[in-house]
């Protein structure tokens, strides 16, 4: 059995980038740029108007002859004298011979002409060529997270394919003859089947969409059939029967597929008989059944393992310091990961511990971390969580 911290640091050592692929730019949301991004153009690309007005060259005269108009997407280009002015709209091309465009609320309309009623500095309201960014400058670094207003900043630059780490491909197999699908009467002796609904939305709220969902009854060769289809995915993750029951036939299943365990159980609570290995290609996270027990090592281990696959830089657990409101108590020698309200730094843990229960889960938003060593945690004590629930 192993410590929290080993177990974290034996899933980085073997954790590793997915490959890189061509991605179209409208379906990139939540990928990682494998490579930086360089200015194709500058932006804007020419001189823009910045307001609805009146583009001139600006010195002492105040009266200008308005001998045309510009909007957005013209191309016609004038001879500007010092005496007149051209009609200008909003991202609309100033002319090259225009230094300055006056607001139009700043005018006074007569036929034809204007009369500046409050002169402006020279090249007010005009977006000069790179006033954003230049051609050839570093738009974005490698390992960003695309979001929407990146792929509206890139659309901007004519971009439609971007470079990007692939996405884990998952697959989720659930074990269990005592499991039923809800929506019917429940069966004596059953219990409706939770962790794969629970941790499939765990997995597509975090952007991982591509995810198998597979059940199997508690035999040997269903779960070595299951378990050898699950293994052409990136990661597989398997709820329940790792445990040493008689019934437990996850663990014998993974050893005949030829997957290489590199930890199995943690001293943790909950979440001890975590099960951690790989084949060739495959990472494989075989999780407790207990619903909390399982949502924990999700949360803790099979999470940064997909960071890192993904190619997210901050795949380090986000733990925050926070102050202990009630005496708490670790009786187990356990590192003890215990549900409660975090708010304005204070947290009060919940009364209702058990790797069964999910409604700490469901109430809660903080996983506060309670170390080995300690056996009472005092009230006003500084400890660790992570932000759990939270939009």
């Amino acid at each position: 059995m192993i410590s929290v911290s080993e177990a974290l640091d034996l899933i980085k050592t073997h954790a590793s980038q997915l490959p890189s692929v061509k991605s179209l730019l409208r379906d990139s949301y939540g990928c990682y740029l494998a490579e930086e991004i360089l200015a194709p153009i500058s932006l804007p690309s020419f001189r823009q108007s910045a307001m609805d007005g009146y583009a001139f060259r600006k010195g002492e005269i105040v009266e200008l002859e308005v001998i045309g108009e510009c909007k957005a997407g013209d191309a016609t280009e004038f001879e500007i004298q010092e005496n007149q002015a051209v009609r200008i709209f909003t991202g609309a091309r100033v002319p090259d011979q225009a230094d300055t465009v006056i607001m139009q609320e700043h005018v006074e309309v007569n036929g034809g002409k204007i009369s500046i009623q409050k002169m402006p500095e020279k090249s007010t309201n005009v977006r000069e060529v790179g006033e954003q960014i230049q051609a050839g400058d570093q738009v974005l670094p490698a390992g960003t997270r695309i979001n929407e207003s990146i792929i509206g900043f890139l659309t901007s630059f004519g971009i439609t394919e971007v470079l990007v780490i692939s996405k884990p491909k998952i697959t989720l197999i659930v074990t269990g003859n005592e499991l039923q699908e809800a929506g019917s009467p429940l069966r004596p002796g059953s219990i409706y089947e939770s962790n794969a609904i629970m941790l499939e939305s765990a997995l597509k709220s975090r952007g991982f969409d591509s995810v198998q969902l597979l059940k199997v009854v508690d035999d040997l060769e269903a779960t070595k059939r299951t378990i050898a289809y699950g293994l052409e995915s990136d990661l597989l993750l398997i709820s329940g029967g790792i445990s040493v029951g008689d019934y437990d036939f996850v663990k014998e299943a993974l050893q005949a597929n030829g997957v290489q365990e590199i930890f199995y159980k943690i001293n943790q609570k909950p979440g001890k008989p975590l099960w951690f290995g790989k084949s060739d290609k495959t990472l494989v996270f075989a999780l407790p059944g207990n619903p909390a027990s399982s949502l924990t090592c999700f949360l803790i281990y099979a999470l940064s393992a997909l960071k890192i696959m993904s190619g997210n830089p901050d795949y380090d657990l986000n733990f925050q310091t926070g102050v202990l409101k009630h005496r708490t108590f670790n009786k187990f020698g356990k590192t003890l990961f215990i549900l409660g309200t975090e708010k304005n730094g204070q947290l009060e843990i919940y009364p209702k511990q058990a790797s069964s229960m999910l409604i700490s889960y469901a109430l809660g938003n903080a996983l506060v971390l309670v170390p080995a060593e300690k056996e009472i945690l005092e009230p006003g004590e500084s400890v660790l969580f992570l932000p759990i629930n939270r939009s």
